[in-house]
This record gives structure tokens, sequence and C-alpha cells, in this order.
């Protein structure tokens, strides 16, 4: 068992679990979004791709465009939640709520897709 490859999956996983766990809740209420679950989303993902440079494989490319897609949707996320709480007049209400969660959805997406890539990865590994 290779102790990289765990870390590895392990932060991959913990990405998407930590945005499931934000996103998850009517859209446009913000009392079901925590801000500090948003915040641990954004650096585990950050985590996540930083582990990703070093591959240099075709499906490590892919990996690293998806680990990037949710960096910037959750940055812009927390972007949007900084700006409607502490400078829009409006405060954090549910449209700027939806703002957030739909990037946080858009966040989710691609980090399902970089769960799925590394089952198929870890599937298609032969021993030699």
């Amino acid at each position: 068992m290779s102790l990289e490859k765990v870390i590895f999956g392990f932060f991959v996983l913990l990405a998407a679990t930590l945005n499931f766990g934000f996103f998850i809740g009517d859209l446009s209420d913000p009392s079901l979004h925590n801000v500090y679950e948003l915040f641990a989303a954004v650096v585990v993902s950050l985590i996540a791709t930083v582990l990703k440079f070093g591959d240099r494989t075709q499906i490590g490319a892919v990996h690293l465009a998806t680990s990037l897609v949710a960096d910037l949707q959750l940055i812009a996320a927390a972007l949007v939640w900084a700006y409607a709480s502490e400078i829009s007049s409006a405060g954090l209400d549910g449209q700027a709520m939806a703002s957030v969660v739909s990037l946080s959805g858009g966040a989710l997406l691609a980090n399902l897709v970089s769960v799925v890539l590394l089952v198929i990865e870890t599937v298609s590994f032969h021993r030699r």
C-alpha cells in the first residue's frame, strides 16, 4: 500500500464530502449553509490541487483540471459570500445565498468527476 496514494485519495474524497455537506439544504436559506464548512471545503480543495501537481499522466492532467475548476468555483462562492455579508447593503439574502450554493454545486460536480476518475484509476491498476 502506498502512503502517497492513501493521502491523495483521502484529500480527494474529503474535498468532495465537505463540498457536499455545504451544498446540501435549501438553496436560499443561509442558516443551512455554514461559512466554516465552505472555508474548510476551499482549504481542502486547494490541498488536493497541490497533491495533483506531480502526476504527469493524461488522467493526472484531467484530475488537475477538475481540481482547478472546483477551486475556482469554491473561491468564487467564498467571495460572493464575503461581498454579500460585508459590503452589500442587501446583506446575505436568499439571492446571494443561492449564488453561493450554486457555485458550490458546480464545484461539487467537478469533485465528483475527480472521485470517479480516482475510482477508475484504482480499478484499472494492475500489480506489477
